[in-house]
């Protein structure tokens, strides 16, 4: 029956934005509450069917994800939208680009739609930050945490976090419905991939989607080096295709000496270099002996 929970769980999303009620879907707020459904399901599933003992959340891992679930709604979104998404809009219409066509799509093709541009958008942001020293530094907070919980997935420094929130689906003349069924749908399949619970789903949905299986492998705490592979967020397809994909499972995850980051030392990580560098540049005190 838990093998057929995360399946199950992106159908009755579908299912709620296709046929919900308008007067919920209409609201722009309502992405918001239906992700945090979605994400409550999975953390109470942790209680009852957890995946591994040494995962088991407690109150300081809980209240570092809430935090950054309630970060990434808030100023990660009114970021992505005012210096992303809003300009990119103007740009479609200065540039007159029509996308009408996508409005005569049936729904489920357009919810498709919604999550491969999204995950193609996140598939090389997330390779590029594997392969890249900058990048790398912002993203690797997220490989620092030692334990893969549902709320996880948020889990970054906020300059990686408003990057991999970047696509470009705003170019395309799409049903706030079947947008936010989309996201919806990309939150629930990273949940489930980042989530304690033993739920091994069917190996159809595990050719396309993303499970806690391969991410953990893509956490895993063997070596830096065994970490560049499933980088599909949500779409393991993208790794098969794109030849990065690794069959495999990590139950010890974390980077370095896997010490667990503060919300501070994961902000600043990217910038060590530089404290280093001034630190480095400080005389030594000296004692004068009289």
């Amino acid at each position: 029956m838990f093998n057929l929970l995360p399946p199950a769980t992106v159908a009755a999303v579908v299912l709620f934005w296709a046929y919900g009620p308008t007067d919920f879907i209409s609201r722009p707020w309502s992405i918001v509450a239906a992700v945090a459904v979605t994400t409550a399901f999975v953390l109470l599933l942790e209680q009852v069917h957890e995946r591994h003992k040494a995962w088991r959340m407690d109150l300081r891992e809980f209240c570092t994800d809430l935090f950054y679930m309630v970060l990434g709604s808030t100023a990660i979104a009114w970021a992505t939208n005012t210096f992303a998404e809003a300009p990119l809009k103007a740009a479609k219409q200065a540039l007159g680009i029509q996308t009408d066509w996508a409005m005569h799509l049936p729904f489920v093709v357009q919810v498709a739609l919604v999550v491969v541009l999204v995950e193609i958008g996140q598939y090389w942001m997330h390779r590029l930050m594997h392969n890249n020293a900058f990048l790398w530094s912002t993203h690797a907070p997220h490989h620092h945490i030692t334990q893969l919980n549902a709320m996880k997935g948020a889990v970054g420094n906020p300059i990686e976090l408003f990057l991999i929130s970047l696509s470009v689906v705003a170019i395309f003349d799409l049903p706030q419905a079947a947008v936010f069924c989309g996201f919806n749908v990309l939150t629930a399949v990273s949940t489930f991939a980042h989530a304690n619970v033993r739920a091994d789903p069917p190996r159809w949905y595990a050719f396309f989607f993303t499970t806690i299986r391969n991410h953990s492998l893509h956490h895993t705490a063997l070596s830096y080096e065994d970490t560049r592979c499933n980088y599909g967020n949500s779409l393991i397809l993208l790794d098969r295709l794109f030849g990065t994909y690794r069959d495999g499972e990590s139950a010890v995850v974390g980077q370095d000496d896997r010490k667990r980051l503060t919300i501070w030392e994961q902000w600043m990580f990217p910038a060590r270099p530089v404290i280093a560098k001034l630190t480095a540049k400080r005389p030594e005190s000296t004692t004068v002996v009289n």
